[in-house]
């Protein structure tokens, strides 16, 4: 019987764990002199009550949705994906070349293009770590750091020496056509008396991000090869018993991660920026970690963790903006929800856990 019931291990963890990450961040807020529940309606009032910080909101958990999402399926198959950032990067570079080098005749094909290349990408560059784990027993997470730092080199000898217009100056890219410029939501939800999530990078890829909660979903609970993960995830001596292939599952799983982290290109470049510039990612593939670890790699969890994570970058933004308090803090406050959700789950988990058991002991007299 488990110790506790897995609502609660789903819910009542983070919820908890938030909650003491919060009494912290607070307490460090009072030693710098600013008031814990100023900073909290204010970042409340900049990502949350008005439409463009909204659409600031979900273009960050945009992000994290699909990094978190990256994490959540290496998880399933038992390995820790770091590489996500480095993943993304790539991923860029072939949204990028898709949107600049193919003459697309609007922006629904070329979206539909774009993510073919972006996964491709993304997936290719997951490939050669799971390649060596499946064959070679190298360890994923010391690989997938190592490629982070390769993919960085790889873009920037890319973006100053090959795709860098004549004469520019910054390394990025020209451009893209208009034809490929995805929708925003200003676009999308503003009238001719009211102006909508005005200024706010927010696209029509968060709702790709949605899309692909529900396909993880789908993969990783209703299908052969998602039942074949997981299992392997839990015991590869049962797996192989089974009859299951650990490289295949191992490669597969892998692939899928890195088209799910290559995706996130969508939403910074050809969402946002309309070119790949360097540093787009800027760390969402190691937010995603957190984000898959809150959401306990569960495609709902990681969407509420995302959004989570979202109303912290912009509400951190609207602090750095309107108070003494540093933008560095609101790193401060990441920090300490993934220590309490990772490092220091068992910290929560335990209490509740006898809580429970308790509980059951008292219904059972």
């Amino acid at each position: 019987m488990d110790k506790m019931p897995a609502w609660a291990d789903a819910v009542l963890v983070p919820l908890f764990s938030i909650v003491l990450a919060a009494i912290l961040s607070a307490l460090v807020i009072l030693a710098i002199g600013e008031s814990p529940v100023e900073a909290f309606k204010l970042m409340v009032e900049g990502a949350l009550m008005r439409s463009a910080g909204w659409g600031y909101t979900l273009y960050y958990a945009t992000n994290f949705i699909f990094t978190g999402l990256c994490v959540s399926v290496a998880f399933h198959a038992r390995m820790f994906n770091i590489g996500g950032e480095g993943q993304a990067m790539i991923g860029g570079l072939g949204v990028a070349l898709a949107c600049l080098y193919i003459p697309w005749p609007h922006w629904t094909v070329a979206l539909m293009g774009a993510t073919v290349a972006g996964a491709a990408f993304g997936a290719a560059w997951a490939f050669i770590p799971a390649y060596l784990q499946a064959k070679r027993g190298s360890h994923i997470v010391i690989t997938t750091i190592m490629f982070n730092f390769i993919a960085a080199a790889v873009l920037n000898y890319v973006l100053v020496n090959i795709l860098r217009p004549p004469g520019a100056q910054d390394p990025a890219t020209g451009p893209f056509p208009d034809a490929t410029h995805l929708p925003t939501f200003q676009q999308m939800f503003s009238t001719a008396e009211t102006a909508m999530f005005r200024g706010a990078p927010a696209n029509v890829t968060f709702f790709l991000a949605v899309i692909a909660c529900v396909a993880v979903w789908l993969l990783i609970w209703r299908t052969r090869l998602g039942y074949e993960i997981r299992a392997f995830g839990h015991s590869e001596t049962a797996a192989r018993y089974a009859g299951i292939s650990p490289v295949r599952i191992t490669v597969i799983a892998m692939l899928i991660s890195g088209g799910l982290a290559g995706l996130m290109a969508l939403n910074t470049t050809m969402g946002e920026a309309e070119r790949l510039v360097m540093n787009a990612t800027e760390g969402a593939g190691f937010i995603g970690i957190a984000v898959a670890l809150m959401g306990r790699s569960h495609p709902l969890g990681v969407f509420l963790a995302a959004l989570l994570f979202g109303f912290l970058y912009q509400g951190g933004a609207e602090l750095a903006l309107w108070t003494n308090i540093p933008r560095e803090l609101i790193t401060v406050i990441q920090a300490l929800v993934i220590l309490f959700t990772g490092a220091l789950d068992n910290m929560v988990r335990m209490p509740l856990e006898k809580l429970f058991l308790a509980m059951r002991r008292g219904n059972a007299t």
